[in-house]
């Protein structure tokens, strides 16, 4: 029977801890099906809408990194409940947003004090377990990790259509709330050391910040811009590359920097924080282009686009259990080549995408993409951040989430990049064929042609009607082949991130003494 002293002290905070990471990592895409309805409500452009989601990536991707130096001066337990109540006030802000300006303000707020609570969880899982117990804790996180956002798109969609956007936000209300006093009660890891905040780096905080947010907003608005087309993108680049180069050295000259870039002289943990960008490169981009493309292509709702990419989540969680069974018999770094190839593999099923294709013709490269996700993630964890010492963790596992939410930015500028430019050439492709010479064509416009002429007050002449027609076919078939080829760009960079996994050294979980349990 097991000791509830144990319970109390180990599995309840970190059941605790796992909602709060949850339940932030849910939130980026929670909006991303429901973005059309948000930007109805608050009379918002199509240009501002965007900056729903971009606020809160901006924001969250400059906290994460510190994460680690804010735990050795609050605690794990206060800065774990402070950043759960913060979380929680901002996500009734944002339910009562009158407009996009006020929208944009209070996602920025929810992402700032909500992201701590994402990396706080992979650090105290290493606390809280040792032996094999540990690989079961990497097991639930990397489900969390890689569950969430893929969660996200379906639950905010039927969210929206059951009730309205506002309970998108509302819904965080009463779980932020319980979080939020459970983990104050719970959570005993650490006591604050207010004393780190004399001669704390703050021209590295304030460096990392520039360079983070502005690179944030570089990549998330280049491709509406046309990148360096356009002087704020470009200023911003510039701004971003020179902070960045500063806040390197800084971090590596100053004698108590906020983010320990040394660990990634530990190869293990350098190979861990890469494999998890193309990790995060794969998870978020394909949440980003598989809603856009069933939205823009097929025209479906919010609800017929959670539903259609459902069973992506459904085949995360069935892998959790074989992933735990196997990586007790299994060397976790052939577990995770498996993950990483399943993922790619997906891909390639992904590039026979055409124009007809929803729910049903998704569903066998969704499930070869969520199943393996728990084996591509949760040995990154035991793998990275577990071959580092434990007075290291704190600091190294904010570089390391991070470096995920950064290959998600990343992934899904590249997509969006790859998506603007290969429609255009895809659509000149096509066009050049569409010439007088096209028997099958001409005889397609004369039949559009006397059917539209035959509707009685139409404002276009059948002719003219008919080109619209054609027009907007060749676009459709441009666009989805554009969405082929960003999905076979993600592939090659899974191929390219399964080659490096036999580089890294197995780490074996210390086994746990035996009075411990």
């Amino acid at each position: 029977m097991p000791d509830t002293g144990i319970w109390l002290r180990s599995l309840l905070p970190f059941v605790v801890m796992c909602f709060g990471g949850f339940m932030a990592l849910l939130d980026i895409q929670i909006v991303a099906s429901s973005l059309q309805q948000i930007g109805g409500g608050l009379s918002a452009a199509q240009d501002q809408i965007a900056w729903v989601q971009t606020a809160y990536l901006i924001a969250e991707i400059v906290v994460i990194p510190l994460s680690g130096w804010l735990t050795r001066v609050f605690s794990t337990r206060w800065l774990f409940a402070a950043s759960a109540a913060g979380f929680t006030l901002s996500s009734l802000l944002c339910g009562l947003a009158w407009n996009i300006e006020s929208m944009i303000v209070f996602r920025a707020l929810q992402g700032l004090l909500g992201a701590s609570m994402i990396p706080i969880v992979f650090t105290s899982s290493f606390y809280y377990f040792e032996g094999q117990r540990r690989v079961y804790a990497a097991a639930v996180i990397g489900t969390i990790a890689s569950v969430a956002p893929t969660l996200g798109p379906v639950i905010g969609g039927w969210i929206t259509d059951t009730l309205n956007w506002h309970w998108l936000f509302y819904v965080n209300l009463l779980p932020g709330a319980a979080i939020t006093i459970l983990g104050a009660l719970s959570v005993k890891i650490d006591e604050p050391d207010l004393k780190l905040l004399n001669g704390a780096d703050y021209t590295g905080i304030g460096l990392m910040a520039v360079a983070l947010g502005t690179l944030e907003y570089v990549l998330e608005e280049g491709s509406r811009w046309n990148w360096f087309d356009d002087a704020t993108i470009r200023s911003c680049a510039w701004l971003a590359a020179i902070a960045g180069v500063l806040f390197v050295v800084r971090s590596l000259t100053f004698a108590r920097p906020v983010v320990d870039l040394r660990a990634l002289g530990n190869r293990n943990f350098a190979l861990g924080c890469f494999l998890s960008f193309v990790t995060g490169i794969g998870i978020f981009s394909t949440i980003y282009l598989t809603p856009l493309f069933l939205g823009y292509v097929r025209g479906f709702s919010a609800w017929q686009t959670g539903v259609a990419i459902f069973s992506t989540g459904v085949a995360s969680l069935a892998g959790v259990p074989v992933y735990i069974i196997l990586a007790r018999k299994f060397d976790t770094r052939w577990l995770m080549m498996f993950g990483l190839a399943s993922f790619g593999l997906a891909m390639w099923g992904f590039t026979y995408i055409t124009h007809e294709w929803g729910g049903a013709e998704l569903l066998v490269p969704q499930i070869l993409r969520g199943f393996p996700q728990v084996f591509a993630v949760a040995p990154a964890v035991t793998l990275g951040l577990g071959s580092l010492p434990p007075e290291r963790l704190k600091y190294a596992s904010g570089l390391f989430n991070m470096m995920r939410n950064l290959g998600g930015a990343v992934g899904i500028a590249v997509c969006g990049a790859i998506l603007n430019a290969r429609t255009n050439f895809h659509f000149d492709a096509i066009a050049y064929h569409l010439t007088p010479a096209n028997g099958p064509m001409e005889r397609m416009i004369a039949g559009l042609s006397s059917r539209y002429a035959a509707i009685p007050g139409s404002l276009d002449d059948g002719h003219v009607a008919a080109l619209k027609q054609l027009w907007l076919l060749a676009y459709r078939e441009a666009s989805t082949l554009a969405y082929a080829d960003a999905f076979r760009a993600i592939m090659i960079a899974f191929i390219a991130a399964t080659l490096l996994v036999p580089l890294l050294r197995n780490v074996v979980p210390p086994k746990l003494p035996a009075a411990a349990h």
